[in-house]
């Protein structure tokens, strides 16, 4: 074998040993070990349940431009109020969408400071109601789900005044 063809096998078997040494060598890593996601605080709604018990007048429009004629006609209904209770666990009891008896809502606020009312703790839920304006005395809440917004178009609810 001549002193080239010699050199050039002894270099390539280094080589490869040093390659297999180095594979041998090198260190798995670590798996990360992530913390779970805080879980988020709920948001805190506008307003609180027992700011909804009493009495309310009820009426529903579908075009913005008959809001004030529609709280009139809610005002006006008074005679047949409708009445919301507090929920045996601090909701308040109202009727969902197509139901003939009342269930226990959640008053809920969800990101951007918007409020919902609806089952269960998340806000934004598919039978959940946005508050659209809330002062004390008037109640404006829209259905999320387009399907049942176009049947009952947006709510209004007046407070009733006292029982004389």
């Amino acid at each position: 074998m001549n002193d080239t063809r010699w050199r050039r096998t002894t270099l390539a078997s280094a080589i490869l040993f040093g390659a297999v040494i180095l594979a041998g060598c090198a260190t798995q890593p670590t798996p990360q070990i992530s913390e779970p996601a805080p879980t988020p605080l709920p948001l805190p709604p506008s307003f609180q349940p027992q700011e909804l018990v009493g009495r309310w007048g009820y009426a529903s429009y579908h075009k913005a431009e008959d809001l004030k004629r529609t709280e009139a006609a809610a005002r006006r209904s008074c005679g047949k109020p409708y009445v919301i209770n507090r929920g045996p666990s601090g909701g308040v009891m109202m009727y969902l969408a197509d139901e003939n008896q009342p269930s226990e809502l959640t008053v809920k606020g969800g990101p951007g400071g918007k409020t919902y009312i609806g089952p269960g703790p998340e806000p934004a839920g598919p039978q959940d109601r946005e508050v659209v304006s809330f002062d004390g005395r008037v109640l404006v809440v829209r259905w999320l789900d387009p399907d049942i917004s176009g049947r009952y178009g947006t709510g209004v609810y007046v407070r009733c005044a006292p029982r004389a």
